[in-house]
């Protein structure tokens, strides 16, 4: 597999995740807030009450990042998939970090998909990062 296309399978990753979590949350907060991540599971109403304005904002950051990881898995832009790496750990790291020591209100089953999901998110953002030095050449802007 070419670098190129490890970029944009990684960035594709983080655009398809940030899109869903962002258009549910925005169009849908409540059912978002009461049947994420879906499947019959509830991950986000067992942490405190439904605030419809948070929900939304939390829906419109993630549509704002789905924008970021798109543009930068089109243009390959060594610094914008730089910009998109640290944005993926500035939202991802805390917010893993958030969940890794506030595991009582899930199953464990549910822990492991949640911590999982959240670690690949904060992780390939590291890689981006670590990746782009060496593998992608600065465009002139």
């Amino acid at each position: 597999m070419t670098h190129t296309v490890w970029f944009r399978i990684a960035l594709g990753y983080l655009a398809v995740v940030s899109a869903q979590i962002g258009a549910w949350a925005v169009v849908s907060p409540k059912s978002f807030y009461e049947d994420f991540p879906g499947f019959g599971r509830s991950w986000v109403s067992v942490d405190g009450p439904y605030n419809e304005h948070l929900v939304r904002d939390v829906g419109a950051l993630n549509l704002a990042l789905f924008v970021l990881f798109v543009a930068a898995a089109i243009t390959l832009s060594k610094a914008l998939v730089n910009t998109a790496g640290v944005a993926a750990l500035v939202w991802g790291v805390p917010h893993a970090i958030y969940h890794l020591f506030n595991t009582d209100s899930l199953d464990l089953l549910d822990n492991l998909a949640s911590l999982g999901g959240l670690f690949t998110f904060a992780g390939l953002g590291g890689l981006l990062l670590f990746t782009a030095r060496t593998r992608l050449v600065e465009t002139a802007g």
